[in-house]
């Protein structure tokens, strides 16, 4: 069965608006996501869609902060997983200090912060590598590969995963980075081919829901993903998404 990781964004300019969220619509929204069906609850505290602005290390803690001590509490946590959507070492070690265990969505497969990797392999976390090019600001600049987009993934990955090997880090999750520095185009070619992606021992997760190139059609990109290969699908509507696994059996 696929699992469902429900977006939670503490930022006030996520480009999913009904996303954003202050800490009780946060902890109400994770008690819903859990009766509809999310498995994993990601929370982020910096927007990463196109031309977002930086956002400083005490500023992400101070929105993360207050939601973490909640989650806590296993109850506030519905039996889900909790996700912390951060480039940040810091940010890893201060959520680990406040709530255990939970898994890491680094947007930047550790190459914005050096640290990341050997915390992650110390703490022996669950991980998620994302490709990516750039920044918010530049990334829709460089979406020019080589003759075959997927086949640079694959080497990306590859390399990737013997930098994790070297940090000790073992249970990584492997995400294409739909929409970061890849056209609409792109982005299709790779949930068309996903399989080429597969990593004995590293499921692949996609980010999909209401990015740009989906054009409003989310169920297309989530159906592709589930018939190619996808065992987590990062999303905000996780009601509308279930239906739409439950209708080609892959939920």
């Amino acid at each position: 069965m696929i699992q469902l990781m429900g977006i939670i964004n503490l930022t006030p300019d996520s480009f999913f608006a009904p996303s954003r969220a202050d800490t009780l619509q946060a902890l109400s929204r994770i008690a819903l996501m859990a009766e509809q069906g999310a498995s994993i609850i990601d929370l982020g505290a910096v927007s990463t869609r196109p031309g977002a602005s930086d956002v400083g290390l005490e500023e992400e803690w101070e929105r993360l902060r207050p939601v973490l001590e909640a989650l806590a509490d296993p109850v506030a946590r519905h039996g889900m997983l909790i996700s912390i959507d951060t480039f940040r070492s810091e940010i890893v070690r201060r959520s680990y200090e406040s709530i255990g265990e939970f898994i890491v969505n680094d947007i930047s497969a550790g190459e914005d912060d050096p640290r990341m990797l050997s915390l992650v392999g110390q703490l022996k976390l669950p991980y998620i590598a994302m490709h990516k090019r750039g920044n918010p600001r530049t990334m829709d600049s460089l979406c020019t590969y080589g003759d075959d987009i997927v086949e640079e993934l694959k080497r990306y990955f590859k390399q990737f995963g013997q930098r994790a090997a070297e940090a000790g880090v073992e249970g990584w999750i492997l995400d294409p980075g739909l929409g970061f520095a890849k056209s609409p185009a792109q982005c299709w070619e790779i949930l068309e081919r996903l399989e080429e992606l597969d990593m004995p021992g590293h499921p692949i997760l996609i980010g999909a829901a209401d990015k740009r190139f989906t054009g409003g059609d989310n169920d297309r990109a989530h159906q592709i993903a589930a018939l190619h290969g996808a065992a987590i699908l990062r999303v905000h509507d996780v009601e509308g998404t279930r239906r739409c696994l439950e209708s080609i059996g892959r939920f």
